[in-house]
C-alpha cells in the first residue's frame, strides 16, 4: 500500500489545528464553578458582625465590604374597614350616591308637571269676600267701554269655571307631559347604570392596584434576598462589587415600584369611596370574586346591538322626548281652534245699598272663544314645534348610530382583553422559567449579573401585565353590560 506524501499529512494537521483552536480557546474562557460549600454558604443568610471571627484581626479581609441593607419602603397598614364585594359596592353606591338622588328628585318633580297640565281639564272654584264703600251714584267711567255702577255692599260668593273643550289642545299637552315624565324616569335608570359602571371600573381598578402592590412587595423581598446572597459571594471574592451594586439598584427600583403601587392603590380607594357616596377614607378589604378561568368574550355583535336598542335607558328617554315633542306640536296647532268654557257664580249680600234689591245672587253661562288673528303667532308656534320634533327624531337616530358603534367597540375590546389573558399567562410562565435558568446559571458562574437582572425585570413586568389583563377583561365585560343596558 502506498503511503501519502509528507506534505499532505502536514496540511491535514494544519487544518485540524485551525478548526479546534477557537473551541479550545472558548472552553478555556469559561469561569470555574464555585465550590459546592461556597454555593451552600451563599444561599444562607449573612452572618452577624459578632459571629464573624477573622483569623487575623490585622489582616484585611478579601473582597469589598458589603454595604448596609437598603431601607425598606413604608408598608401600608392592614385594611381596617369591612370586607367589600363588587355586588355590595354597587348596592351602597345606588343607595348613597348623590347623583342617584338628584335623578330621582327630578323624576318626581317632572311627575308634578303632568298634574299641573291636567288641572286644565278640571273645574276651577274661587271663593270671594267683598266689602265696598262708594260715593253716591258712583260709576267707573275709565279703563273699560262699559261704566258699571258701584254700590255700598258687603258680600261673599263662589265662582266656578270649567273648560268644556278646546278641541284637543289640553289633552295633547297632558300626553306631552306624560312622555316627558317617562323620559325622566328613563334618565333615572340611566343614572343608576352610569353609577354601576363607575363602581365596577373603580372596584377593578382598586383590585388591580392591590394586586400590583402585592407583586411589588414580593419583588422587593426576592431582590433583597438576591442582594444578600451576592453580598456573601462578594465578601468571598466570588463576585465583583459591580454585581453587588447592580443588585442593590434592582432593590431600589423594586422599592420605587412599591411606592408607586401604594399611591395607585390609595388613589383607587379614594375614587371608590367617592363613588360610594362617602366622605370618609374607609380602607375596605376588597374581596376578589374574579374567576381564575373566565368565560370567553361574546362574539355576536348584531344580537347585542339589537339588545341595546331595546334596553338602553338613554335611548328610551330620547324616544319619549321625541313623543313629547310631537304631542306638544299638535297642541300648538290646536291653538287655532275655538275654546268652549262655562262659568257660574253665586253668593249672598247681607249688607247692601237700597239699590240692590235681592240679598243673594246667582248666574251661569257659557262662552266660546274663537281665535281670528293674532299676528300669525299661533302659526309660527306650530311650525316651531314641528321643527323641534323633527330635531328630536334626528337625535334618536344619531344615538342609535352611536350605540351600535359603542357596542361593537366594547365587544372588540373584550375579545382583545380575553386574548391578552392567555398571552400574558404564557409570557409569565416563560419569564418564570427564564428567571429560574438565569439564577441557576448565575450561581454556577455561567452568566453575569446583567442576565439575572434582566430576567428579574422581565418576570416582574410579566406578572404585572397578567394582573392588568385579568382585571381589564372584567372591566371590558362591565362595559358590554353597560352598553347593552343590562
Amino acid at each position: 500500500m502506498k503511503q501519502p506524501p509528507a506534505s499532505l499529512l502536514a496540511f491535514a494537521f494544519f487544518i485540524a489545528g485551525a478548526v479546534c483552536a477557537p473551541a479550545c480557546a472558548q472552553q478555556s474562557m469559561l469561569p470555574d464553578a464555585p465550590k459546592a460549600q461556597l454555593l451552600t454558604q451563599a444561599d444562607k443568610p449573612p452572618l452577624q458582625e459578632s459571629d464573624q471571627q477573622p483569623a487575623n484581626p490585622n489582616q484585611e479581609q478579601p473582597g469589598s465590604q458589603v454595604p448596609p441593607p437598603l431601607p425598606a419602603p413604608p408598608q401600608l397598614p392592614p385594611p381596617t374597614g369591612p370586607k367589600l364585594t363588587l355586588a355590595d359596592a354597587e348596592k351602597i353606591a345606588l343607595a348613597h350616591n348623590p347623583n342617584v338622588s338628584v335623578a330621582r328628585l327630578l323624576q318626581l318633580a317632572q311627575a308634578q308637571v303632568t298634574r299641573e297640565v291636567r288641572a286644565g281639564e278640571l273645574p276651577t272654584v274661587v271663593g270671594d269676600l267683598t266689602a265696598v264703600s262708594a260715593h253716591d251714584n258712583t260709576r267707573i267711567t275709565a279703563g273699560a267701554l262699559n261704566n258699571p255702577t258701584v254700590y255700598d255692599r258687603s258680600a261673599g260668593g263662589v265662582t266656578v269655571s270649567q273648560l268644556i273643550t278646546d278641541f284637543g289642545r289640553t289633552h295633547n299637552l297632558i300626553r306631552s307631559a306624560q312622555s316627558n315624565t317617562k323620559a325622566q324616569l328613563e334618565i333615572e335608570r340611566a343614572t343608576a347604570e352610569d353609577i354601576t359602571l363607575a363602581v365596577d371600573q373603580a372596584f377593578y381598578r382598586a383590585l388591580t392596584a392591590q394586586a400590583v402592590l402585592r407583586v411589588a412587595q414580593q419583588t422587593v423581598a426576592t431582590r433583597q434576598a438576591t442582594s444578600q446572597q451576592i453580598g456573601v459571594l462578594t465578601n468571598q471574592s466570588l463576585r465583583s462589587t459591580l454585581d453587588l451594586s447592580l443588585a442593590n439598584v434592582q432593590v431600589s427600583q423594586a422599592q420605587l415600584l412599591v411606592l408607586d403601587a401604594q399611591d395607585a392603590f390609595l388613589s383607587a380607594l379614594a375614587d371608590l369611596n367617592a363613588i360610594l357616596g362617602s366622605v370618609t377614607d374607609t380602607q375596605y378589604d376588597l374581596v376578589d370574586d374574579t374567576p381564575s378561568n373566565p368565560e370567553a368574550a361574546p362574539a355576536d355583535t348584531d344580537d347585542l346591538v339589537q339588545l341595546a336598542f331595546r334596553a338602553r335607558p338613554d335611548l328610551a328617554s330620547l324616544n319619549d322626548r321625541y313623543l313629547a315633542a310631537k304631542h306638544f306640536a299638535s297642541a300648538e296647532h290646536d291653538l287655532l281652534r275655538p275654546t268652549v268654557s262655562a262659568l257660574a257664580a253665586a253668593g249672598d249680600t247681607p249688607i247692601r245699598a237700597d239699590q240692590i234689591a235681592s240679598s243673594w245672587y246667582g248666574a251661569a253661562g257659557a262662552n266660546v272663544s274663537i281665535p281670528i288673528f293674532n299676528g300669525f303667532q299661533y302659526v309660527s308656534r306650530g311650525k316651531e314645534a314641528d321643527l323641534r320634533a323633527q330635531a328630536a327624531s334626528e337625535q334618536v337616530r344619531n344615538l342609535r348610530d352611536i350605540i351600535a358603534r359603542d357596542v361593537r367597540i366594547a365587544v372588540l375590546n373584550s375579545q382583545l382583553a380575553f386574548q391578552r389573558i392567555g398571552v400574558t399567562r404564557q409570557l409569565l410562565d416563560q419569564a418564570n422559567t427564564a428567571l429560574e435558568l438565569a439564577q441557576a446559571r448565575y450561581k454556577v458562574g455561567l452568566s453575569g449579573i446583567v442576565d439575572l437582572t434582566q430576567a428579574q425585570l422581565a418576570e416582574t413586568q410579566a406578572e404585572i401585565d397578567y394582573t392588568n389583563a385579568r382585571y381589564n377583561y372584567q372591566t371590558a365585560l362591565a362595559m358590554i353590560r353597560y352598553q347593552t343596558g343590562q
